[in-house]
């Protein structure tokens, strides 16, 4: 992964360190009721669009 940028900040992190952090806002997000739970039709079109994205980049 050869950017010509050095990681900083989140990114430096190891993987475990990272996923760990953002499992805890997950969590914190749902039990304080404002995270996002996508229904099976926005999941559908989230990767509809995501496809495309891929195929044009």
């Amino acid at each position: 992964m050869a950017t010509g940028k050095n990681k900083r900040g989140f990114a430096s992190m190891d993987p475990e360190k990272q996923r760990e952090i953002a499992s805890k806002g997950g969590k914190a997000s749902h039990e304080k009721g404002t995270a996002h739970e996508f229904t099976s039709e926005e999941a559908r079109e989230a990767g509809r669009k995501g496809g495309q994205a891929r195929q044009s980049g």
